[in-house]
């Protein structure tokens, strides 16, 4: 394949659908969330998820090379919801073959699987709400995909470019953002990759991080070997880079890095995956798990 492939279909996706807004939206000044602010206005809030599973049309967006497959679901935030290795048959990253939300998003509906992209803060408010997009087609045979939004908290514009090019196998993000207003406003931005897990998987962090935090650095501890209580369990010399002997829903971020990535490795599995930045634009990095699989995926798939 001389350059890449970009094009949009529509595909059919088996979907819990959300339900309507709440026509007033909260305030909620005083809301934490997990160790942030939980203040969402002027956006509104859903509050509930249909129990039934319909089949339900989505716009998509692909890029394709010799090497890899990407698809895009603009309608949900803009989110890479499959990234498939050609090579092997292997996706790399985790593909929820279901949209199925739970009321953990700070606007309600979050959806697990995929890369999803956040901004101005946090999960953003609108990580389930449709995104403008574009697409092109670039002189030296790649392709990008743009997506992105004006978000309505602080009027500060996003905008995400996925790019894939013909002899290389990894996906190129790109991030511009924008404060449109006359005032300095603070924000993040950061992507939220979910991949398959089992007891043989390991998160890869640099050898420089030596200890990881909470969110919010409510707690901290030492990595990989953990001692002490973290998420309320007491570890005794144990090995958290292991996902097996993490036995609780667990965040640990690691503050500050020199090296440019965070990784995992899937034994006997036949991909790995990492996620690379330029420090010191990309000064943290942040793994967790296991989460919510019985009300997030299909089957109940460990991610």
């Amino acid at each position: 394949m001389n350059k890449v492939q970009v094009w949009k279909e529509k595909v059919i996706i088996p979907t819990y659908e959300a339900g309507k807004p709440d026509k007033n939206p909260m305030f909620l000044e005083k809301r934490v969330y997990q160790g942030s602010s939980g203040r969402i206005y002027p956006h509104t809030v859903i509050e509930k998820i249909s129990d039934e599973k319909v089949d339900k049309e989505y716009t998509a967006l692909f890029l394709e090379n010799d090497y890899l497959k990407v698809m895009m679901l603009p309608e949900l935030g803009g989110r890479i919801q499959r990234a498939y290795d050609k090579t092997n048959g292997y996706d790399f990253i985790y593909y929820n073959h279901v949209i199925k939300p739970a009321l953990v998003g700070l606007a309600g509906p979050w959806i697990s699987g995929g890369i999803e992209f956040n901004w101005p803060q946090h999960h953003r408010p609108s990580t389930f709400d449709q995104v403008e997009y574009t697409y092109a087609e670039n002189e030296d045979g790649s392709a990008t995909v743009w997506m992105g939004e004006i978000e309505n908290m602080f009027r500060t514009e996003g905008v995400l470019g996925v790019t894939l090019y013909p002899d290389k196998a990894y996906i190129e993000l790109s991030a511009k953002l924008y404060n449109r207003t006359k005032m300095p406003q603070t924000f993040l931005w950061w992507a939220n990759p979910a991949v398959a897990v089992n007891d043989d998987t390991i998160s890869v962090f640099p050898e420089d991080v030596t200890a990881v935090y909470d969110h919010g650095k409510r707690d901290v501890i030492s990595f990989p070997y953990a001692e002490g209580t973290y998420y309320k369990h007491k570890y005794d010399h144990v090995n958290i880079a292991q996902y097996k002997n993490i036995p609780v829903p667990t965040s640990y971020m690691a503050y500050r890095s020199d090296y440019n990535f965070i990784g995992g490795v899937r034994l006997r599995k036949t991909g790995r995956t990492s996620a690379c930045g330029r420090s010191p634009y990309c000064p943290g990095g942040k793994n967790s798990g296991p989460g919510d699989a019985e009300n997030l995926a299909r089957h109940g798939t460990e991610h």
